[in-house]
């Protein structure tokens, strides 16, 4: 089912309603994501999985709240937790995950508020928000349904160089009056 981010908006602002009293993160983390992704109209099931395991280091076993390969990570804590630790345990399940499982995003939150990390844009600054505002920033979360913001770094020095000494190459062909090959297609 394709929903447009109207009918997405107005879907998050019910949820945040309904779930404003939510609290306990053992009894009401699997009802509340499987919620989310129906705000967009997908099934969580589909995507991505709850207590999915990572061996530690020491031999231990760690278990990610909720994970979907590749793309994000979710831990949660209950109501009223400090969200820093939660940062910090998600990041540690990083080296038990194979290159190609890492995930772009990572969400930590305590039900009534959340910070959203793009990793790829800027890892040390999230979009933060509180369950009331979820419909204000809920096309944060558009990479559930494939909008991602793409980004486009800085190009290599060498490569500005070379297109700089081309530029100077055709202006100077142009001045000595060379007729070639046509130059504005250069």
């Amino acid at each position: 089912m394709h929903l447009d981010w109207n009918d997405i908006r107005a879907r998050a602002g019910k949820f945040a309603e309904e779930w404003k009293d939510a609290h306990y993160e053992r009894g009401d983390t699997q009802t509340f994501y499987n919620e989310f992704f129906q705000l967009f109209g997908l099934t969580r099931r589909r995507l991505a999985s709850f207590e999915y395991g990572v061996k530690l280091p020491d031999n231990k076993r760690g278990y990610l709240d909720l994970f979907w390969k590749g793309k994000l990570l979710i831990e949660q804590k209950s109501k009223g937790r400090d969200l820093i630790p939660a940062k910090r345990q998600a990041l540690d399940y990083f080296p038990g995950l194979k290159d190609e499982e890492l995930p772009r995003y990572i969400l930590l939150s305590d039900f009534q508020n959340f910070e959203l990390y793009d990793l790829d844009v800027n890892p040390e600054k999230p979009i933060r928000f509180k369950l009331p505002q979820l419909a204000d920033h809920i096309q944060s979360f558009g990479f559930i349904v494939g909008q991602e913001t793409r980004v486009f770094r800085d190009q290599d020095p060498a490569n500005i160089r070379a297109s700089e000494i081309m530029g100077e190459l055709h202006d100077a062909l142009e001045l000595s009056g060379y007729r070639g090959h046509a130059l504005a297609g250069c």
